[in-house]
């Protein structure tokens, strides 16, 4: 189930980000707006557009957030990757498991390398 749903996700998060699926929105909220007068802009008419737009956006929530989990998840995994095998410190691996404060730690003490690192590169 969730190998199909995380594909399912794919799938849709790859085609909403398309030029033709922005061009089938346009078109519809269009014909929407020109079947306006023809429903006499009746409560039903603006119930189509209003309970359309609200359930397509309800779902793409989820899928989207889903392949946007993947996605965080595999860029962190390449990034601990990268501190394993190369000359970084190995502290760095997993600190987005940490709280916010404790992040800004991690954030201080790079600002404060860097701040040494250039005054030092200054004096030379």
């Amino acid at each position: 189930m969730e190998k199909a749903f995380n594909r399912l996700a794919e799938i849709v998060a790859h085609a909403a980000g398309h030029a033709w699926a922005f061009a089938l929105c346009l078109i519809s909220v269009v014909l929407w707006a020109i079947a306006g007068p023809i429903f006499k802009y009746s409560q039903t008419w603006q119930l189509v557009i209003n309970t359309g737009t609200t359930i397509v956006t309800f779902l793409m929530v989820f899928l989207i957030q889903n392949t946007q989990n993947r996605d965080g998840a595999a860029i962190q995994a390449k990034l601990d990757e990268l501190i394993r095998s190369g000359r970084a410190k190995n502290a760095f691996i997993g600190i987005e498991h940490l709280t916010e404060g404790e992040v800004q730690e991690f954030r201080d003490k790079c600002a404060k390398a860097k701040a040494a690192s250039e005054d030092t590169t200054a004096r030379a």
